[in-house]
């Protein structure tokens, strides 16, 4: 005769089911632990190799970021900017989205199933290559940008006031409601509202609807990062902290709007100086 210890609905199941699962989160939260602090080294050796740059026309220093070492082809070039970019990237938003992955865990099933690793892993996955492709794209934006500056003295001097220009325009939108709107699809995505994809392919591509939310969420900040040479500490520091208060404040909106104001001020900071300058 069984017994009832050992029946599949019993109490010792459950329970060890249970143990299991929160074997698992343990595991998960461990893991994400370690990737931040691996990237956020990463991110603190990259800026310290990057440190200093070219002086340029109108008093200011064009980054490293957009430079070739000697020696260096462009495809070299852009793996390494692509290799530092996303070190940043996941010291930065693994904050904010360890609590979305932890939400999606939950959502999907229980949390002793044996594929559950396999399905963050790709909601991770696509969030982040969303970001890379992000990162392309700002690396040939900001070449071409620094190629122009090079060639032409006078576009450089006006660089330091139109830096302050799209600091301007980049705080304002922090205040539009087209700002309020991607924070609001942000806290539904963390909350799991309706349907989750359980299966790989959903899963991957519930990761790429969440970077393009994020990236768009996120624009601001990013555009901030780009123009300061983005190998900032300090901007990085201020950027990540911003972005993880608006993902877990009670009132997302009201940290947009505060954060929109300083990023104005300090946009209006710099134009002030580029127009008092000599």
């Amino acid at each position: 005769m069984t017994s009832n210890s050992l029946r599949p609905g019993s109490s010792t199941t459950i329970g060890t089911r249970t143990e299991r699962g929160a074997a698992r989160e343990w595991s998960f939260l461990g893991t994400s632990a370690l990737v931040f602090l691996a990237s956020a080294a990463g991110t603190i050796y990259s800026s310290g190799s990057m440190s200093g740059g070219m002086p340029m026309p109108g008093g200011w220093t064009l980054s490293m970021t957009w430079l070739r070492m000697p020696g260096q082809t462009w495809f070299g070039a852009s793996i390494g900017f692509l290799a530092t970019w996303m070190g940043m990237m996941m010291a930065m938003m693994l904050p904010s989205l360890v609590p979305v992955l932890s939400s999606y865990r939950r959502a999907v099933g229980e949390p002793g199933k044996p594929q559950l690793g396999t399905l963050t892993a790709l909601v991770g996955g696509g969030y982040f290559l969303v970001w890379a492709v992000y990162g392309a794209v700002a690396y040939a934006l900001g070449v071409g940008l620094t190629a122009v500056e090079l060639r032409w003295s006078a576009f450089a001097r006006f660089a330091p006031a139109a830096t302050g220009i799209v600091l301007l325009l980049a705080g304002c939108v922090q205040l539009t409601a087209w700002k309020a709107s991607q924070l609001q699809r942000c806290w539904e995505v963390q909350a799991c509202r309706g349907s989750v994809p359980a299966a790989a392919r959903g899963a991957l591509r519930h990761g790429l609807w969440l970077g393009v939310h994020c990236s768009l969420c996120c624009s601001g900040y990013m555009i901030l990062l780009l123009v300061t040479g983005m190998m900032n500490l300090a901007a990085i520091a201020v950027v990540a902290a911003a972005i993880t208060v608006e993902r877990l404040a009670p009132r997302p909106e009201w940290a947009a709007r505060a954060c929109g104001a300083v990023v104005m001020l300090t946009g209006a900071g710099l134009i002030a100086r580029a127009l008092g300058g000599p």
